[in-house]
């Protein structure tokens, strides 16, 4: 784990259970307890043109899902796709970026037959399927909703979780369901351009009574984490609710209400880099990542952590 200060100071490199030397009672540790339920789907064209389908989320119509699609330019509305387990797909209508509604044909046991023909969404760059998808959920992943994990939450560990309370930490669950605005990378020629497209977010009252009377720091444990709070919080307080937020955190961006953060190694063009910048800064985030390179930290979703505080 990369530690490095917010303001001055140099950056340490320590091991992820050293977090416990930098958290201090009173302060709120913000998680995100979305679960991916997301589901990816192979098979093909009547043509026999392979197809992948990545189920985001139901419609709230019966048999009926938001999904993303390869290859998306030759599935438009009125192209059928043929699955495993029987399962018969068909474009109804496109969505913003790139989504479309999938409705399926009626199958008794549909949602169990999507259960055996899908496969945990893992990152592309990970090619070997999980036997155990729990592998991929966070070991306090609760609400369904999700098509990626929080990474940054990857980290922790139920004992960690139990000694991070006993130190007087509190811990404030929050809810994001992560879309594509979280993992799509930002590919327009400045960031003003890049289009945020929503992500469902939520604080309940319990939390948000939590993080509005705290003692200490409010610390965020990912980017995920930050744009809950961000979107609800006002002169430090936030309000309960759900929302779909647009988000969009960059350099110069006025702080309502988080003080640290956790979250691990991003790639260049991503939302997720231009946030920390915002929080740190672009010459120390260069300066940052140039150390965790040349020390060889591990970058994306299973890779090492870093400590903005």
């Amino acid at each position: 784990m990369l530690v490095v200060p917010k303001v001055g100071g140099e950056v340490r490199d320590k091991h992820f259970t050293d977090i416990l030397d930098y958290l201090a009672p009173g302060d709120v540790l913000v998680l995100n307890n979305t679960r991916v339920t997301a589901l990816r789907l192979f098979g093909q064209k009547p043509t026999g043109a392979a197809v992948e389908l990545l189920i985001l989320r139901s419609t709230g119509t019966e048999g009926r899902f938001f999904a993303l699609v390869k290859p998306g330019k030759r599935l438009r509305v009125g192209a059928r796709i043929e699955l495993q387990e029987g399962l018969v797909a068909t474009i109804v209508g496109e969505a913003e970026g790139g989504v479309r509604e999938v409705a399926f044909s009626p199958l008794p046991g549909l949602e169990v037959a999507l259960e055996r023909a899908g496969q945990v969404p893992l990152p592309p760059y990970i090619t070997t399927r999980l036997s155990d998808p729990s592998r991929y959920q966070t070991v306090f992943a609760e609400v369904p909703g999700s098509s990626a994990a929080p990474t940054a939450s990857l980290h922790f560990t139920p004992l960690m979780i139990e000694e991070i309370k006993s130190k007087g930490i509190q811990i404030a669950p929050v809810t994001l369901d992560v879309g594509i605005d979280t993992f799509r990378p930002i590919e327009s020629e400045t960031a003003e351009a890049h289009k945020m497209h929503g992500e469902v977010c939520r604080i309940g009252e319990p939390s948000a009574r939590i993080i509005n009377e705290r003692k200490g720091r409010l610390i965020a444990v990912g980017t995920t984490a930050v744009r809950t709070i961000e979107s609800f919080a006002r002169a430090g307080q936030v309000q309960a609710g759900e929302t779909n937020t647009k988000i969009f955190i960059t350099p110069g961006y006025h702080w309502q209400a988080v003080d640290g953060l956790l979250t691990n190694f991003h790639l260049p063009r991503t939302t997720m880099l231009m946030m920390v910048a915002a929080m740190i800064g672009r010459e120390r985030l260069m300066g940052a990542y140039a150390h965790a390179i040349e020390s060889r930290y591990r970058f994306l979703s299973f890779g090492d952590a870093m400590l903005i505080i």
